[in-house]
């Protein structure tokens, strides 16, 4: 992973432990672990706030009604691929 992607992926981290309050540090959240279930544990509603924050910061919509949030929304590391190929700022 470049510096670049990695440091994107620390700030997308930060962004999710910070909207949702969450009792960890934005560098124990694991990119490959899911985010739903088992995971980080988060739920619909936690997701939609993460799409929320994630919209404002880098100047894209995430669509709730997108066929790939599953797979777009399935770990940090994917999250985070998502935003460097959509995000305009």
């Amino acid at each position: 992973m470049s510096d670049a992607s990695q440091e994107l992926q620390n700030e997308v981290a930060g962004l999710i432990a910070a909207a949702l309050n969450l009792d960890i540090r934005p560098d124990e959240i694991e990119p490959d672990a899911p985010l739903y279930g088992d995971g980080l544990g988060l739920d619909s509603i936690d997701i939609l706030e993460v799409a929320l924050v994630v919209s404002k910061r880098f100047g894209f919509q995430l669509r709730s009604d997108n066929a790939d949030n599953a797979h777009i929304f399935s770990s940090l590391a994917s999250l985070t691929r998502h935003i460097a190929a959509n995000r305009t700022k």
